[in-house]
């Protein structure tokens, strides 16, 4: 019987794309740079900070510890208003979480708690795992494997729902049953084009019936 359901964060929760663009794109200005190309986007939406900081910067002779520094004291409060909540994930979450643990799996950093603060988000989730928090940053399967652990229920008793690669990866390491969000290139047991869409999938519609 389904026990978790585990999310991601950009991609999923959150359109973040444009913010992930305006965010590394303020990083590079920061050290007098140009903006990155869509290739470089591409790959900053689905890496941790460090892999990303460490792509974007790799043709410049500039620190990466003074990227780094100037990363942790600079304010990532106002990316928050290009950020988009999908608009049912709220209607989604409070009809879930009676019945369902529920957690996420993200390669953010120090951001992921002041956006479940600023959404209003953060009494729905019972663990958050994150690349700074974790023991192995996504697409190793730490964050879901700890995230079971803290529930004390079974791989097969959780699904992880992801947009990217780099979930695909992550569920793949500990088999845990993947919902692939918006993105029919990826194998996954189950494909879906919105939150509410989980509540058709079999092992919900079974948990929600025994409910």
């Amino acid at each position: 019987m389904l026990k978790a359901l585990i999310f991601d964060c950009d991609g999923v929760m959150f359109d973040s794309r444009e913010t992930n663009r305006a965010y590394h794109d303020h990083l590079l200005a920061a050290f007098g740079l140009p903006p990155m190309d869509e290739d470089e986007l591409e790959y900053v939406h689905i890496h941790n900070v460090w892999e990303s900081v460490a792509h974007i910067f790799r043709n410049y002779a500039v620190s990466l510890d003074k990227v780094h520094e100037f990363r942790l004291r600079d304010d990532y409060r106002p990316f928050f208003r290009s950020m988009k909540m999908e608009p049912d994930l709220r209607k989604f979450l409070a009809r879930a979480k009676p019945r369902f643990k529920l957690a996420i799996a993200t390669n953010r950093t120090n951001t992921m708690e002041a956006i479940l603060e600023e959404f209003d988000l953060t009494d729905f989730f019972d663990k958050v795992m994150t690349a700074e928090n974790s023991r192995r940053p996504k697409p190793a399967p730490e964050p879901l494997l700890e995230i079971i652990e803290a529930f004390a229920c079974r791989i097969d008793e959780a699904l992880y729902v992801g947009d990217s690669s780099i979930d695909e990866q992550c569920a793949r390491a500990c088999a845990m049953p993947f919902v692939a969000f918006r993105n029919p290139r990826l194998t996954a047991r189950y494909h879906i084009q919105s939150f509410l869409d989980l509540f058709s999938l079999p092992p919900l519609a079974e948990a929600m019936r025994v409910a």
